[in-house]
């Protein structure tokens, strides 16, 4: 009964380009409850190509097995021509901008995928409008395009969504639209919306009567009397919604849904009124969540620690019953860092310096996580740990001396540690530094009487342990594990000899050290390496944008590694690249200037043909002389 009682009329005009073929398509059905339109713009040029066609019939015809208009419907509608289009068998991928609109004579939806066009018109104004799947139409809408400035963009056929797409096709499906009586809706393709101005085609459907077919010729008048240069194939189809169904059982359906609508609302509204509470209680709890969040930040700027842990655990527990995820993912890495804090600050005050050193470490890395907070107050921290450590390094080291007979180096030594404990007011080691100095004066007084050829050995040797170990943390200090990992390794040999246990013990926690850097300096070198292997099968397959990403990848990694030789390397790899994509450049411009010669003789051949034609018509069209009697 809705067609019946309505009165929809169609009409529609579509034309080949110049090259006498036509990829476009135009199509509808009218069933008694639901009506289907469907206008698709092959994006393919080939002569032979179906996209559009196919396009059409396949969502004309899931329709039909299904009316709908639901949004589910028309997207099914849309993803199955999507389907139909990828299994096609052709010899080239089939591509295709559609726009689909369904309606049940009262309302209409529409879908649409790349950049053919539906407009509706009420009383002469524009009410409703597409909007294009492309770059172009992103720079409209972010203001960095004109909207007159679309029809002739460069970026405007470049489409992020239509038919025939292997991945992530997500067409766009509108809301519902209520139709009224003398509505008219324009579907059409690029070769109109290239050619005819928006404001123009506003004021032809202005002017309209109730027939739809004077509003087409006008249209495909105005576009031909331009004569646009390049025109491509055009299609333009108009609906005139003259009268639109009325349901003459509205009123009781009405009454039966305020029956059926008014225990409901007392529903809604006492369940309304129970998440009011529920989402009151909820935003007093993400206030609290954020205070408590806030605050444990400002404790960490202000370097305490506790209180920023008192808060953060609040705020966390908040997180977790409210499931914020944010704020859970930020509180916990805030969390990890305030407990490495507190953990290097509990080992600094009981003297566990390198475990206060290990904790500090790990804080710094934690920082990474929770936006570089308390990173100050850590390095601050790891700088005087450094330093205690350094502090008994140098005592441990003239107690190493003392036991080789070396004196004058332990003294200078001993006296290092208490210059350094003195300056960075480190009482403790300023303290254990002269206990170590008065131990080494008794010492060298009971050493005195000793056989000296025998101390003169041991100190030589233990100078040698102690001069290998400098170079070690010389070459650590400068970044070369390699020499420090075998200074290290020397320098275990030489005190492992000289039966020296702390220095062991001191040069096993270093070995281990060395060794993650050498295992981190590694790791990058593995992953310069598969970036430069990325790039080198990329450059194969003259891929050469890509090729020159993982080049760069790869040289950003050997700069961190300040691996010079390797970043002249990728330097020398990245020419060769710049000169191939150079190359495609040249090849494609030559390529065009080709095609375009060719088709000049193409044209410069036909006219001369048919210039020949016409000049054989008119000598076998002229009359025969006359004889002479």
């Amino acid at each position: 009964m809705r067609k019946q009682n309505s009165e929809f009329l169609t009409a529609f005009t579509s034309e080949a380009s110049r090259k006498i073929k036509n990829t476009d398509f135009f199509g509808f059905v009218e069933l008694d409850k639901f009506a289907c339109y469907v206008i698709a713009d092959g994006i393919d040029d080939d002569v032979d190509a179906i996209s559009a066609k196919l396009a059409v019939d396949t969502v004309v015809s899931a329709f039909m097995e299904s009316p709908s208009m639901s949004k589910r419907a028309v997207r099914r509608y849309l993803r199955t021509a999507n389907r139909a289009l990828l299994t096609a068998r052709s010899k080239m991928k089939l591509k295709a901008s559609v726009t689909v609109l369904v309606t049940n004579y009262v309302k209409l939806r529409y879908g649409q995928a790349g950049n053919t066009r539906f407009r509706l018109y009420r009383d002469g104004f524009l009410r409703m409008q597409s909007q294009d799947s492309s770059l172009s139409m992103d720079m409209v809408r972010e203001e960095k395009l004109e909207q007159d400035k679309l029809a002739q963009h460069e970026e405007r056929h470049n489409l992020f969504c239509y038919l025939g797409q292997e991945k992530g096709f997500s067409p766009y499906i509108s809301k519902k639209f209520k139709l009224a009586n003398a509505d008219a809706v324009a579907l059409y393709t690029r070769g109109i919306w290239e050619n005819v101005d928006e404001g123009e085609l506003k004021d032809v459907f202005a002017e309209a009567s109730d027939e739809p077919q004077p509003i087409v010729d006008s249209v495909e008048e105005m576009l031909l009397s331009r004569q646009p240069e390049g025109l491509e194939k055009y299609t333009f189809a108009t609906i005139f919604f003259n009268k639109v169904f009325i349901d003459p059982n509205r009123k009781r359906k009405i009454r039966k849904i305020l029956m059926i609508a008014i225990p409901i609302l007392l529903v809604l509204v006492i369940l309304t009124v129970v998440l009011l509470v529920m989402h009151n209680n909820r935003k007093k709890d993400i206030a609290a969540m954020e205070q408590s969040f806030y605050d444990a930040i400002e404790y960490i700027q202000a370097d305490n620690y506790p209180r920023a842990k008192t808060e953060c655990q609040n705020a966390l527990d908040l997180a977790n019953k409210l499931k914020n995820k944010e704020i859970q993912d930020d509180a916990s890495n805030y969390m990890k860092l305030i407990e490495s804090v507190i953990a290097g600050d509990t080992d600094l005050n009981d003297g566990e310096y390198r475990d206060a050193q290990r904790n500090y470490l790990n804080a710094q890395n934690r920082s990474r996580y929770a936006d570089n907070l308390g990173l100050d107050y850590i390095q601050d921290r790891l700088e005087q740990t450094g330093q205690y450590i350094t502090v008994y390094d140098l005592i441990a080291l003239g107690d190493t001396l003392v036991t080789n007979l070396q004196y004058d180096k332990a003294e200078e030594q001993y006296s290092a540690a208490q210059l350094l404990a003195g300056s960075i007011y480190f009482t403790e080691g300023r303290d254990s530094a002269i206990a170590a100095l008065e131990r080494l004066y008794e010492s060298m007084k009971q050493e005195q009487a000793d056989n000296a050829a025998a101390a003169q050995q041991t100190s030589e040797a233990q100078s040698a342990a102690a001069g290998v170990l400098s170079e070690g943390d010389a070459a650590f200090a400068k970044g070369d594990y390699t020499s420090a990992l075998t200074y290290y390794t020397t320098a275990l040999q030489k005190y492992t000899e000289l039966e020296d246990e702390v220095q062991v013990a001191a040069l096993l926690i270093k070995i281990a050290a060395t060794e993650e850097k050498l295992a981190a300096q590694q790791a990058l070198a593995d992953e310069a390496a598969e970036y430069m292997a990325l790039a080198e099968a990329a450059y194969e397959e003259k891929n050469y944008v890509q090729a020159k990403k993982y080049y760069l990848l790869a040289k950003d990694v050997y700069s961190s590694m300040q691996n010079d030789d390797k970043v002249a390397e990728v330097s020398r790899k990245m020419e060769l690249v710049e000169m191939g994509i150079s190359a495609e450049e040249e090849a494609a411009r030559k390529a065009a200037e080709e095609q375009a010669r060719l088709e000049q003789e193409r044209l410069e051949q036909e006219e001369a043909a048919k210039n020949a034609a016409q000049d054989g018509q008119e000598l076998s069209q002229s009359p025969p002389p006359e004889s002479v009697g």
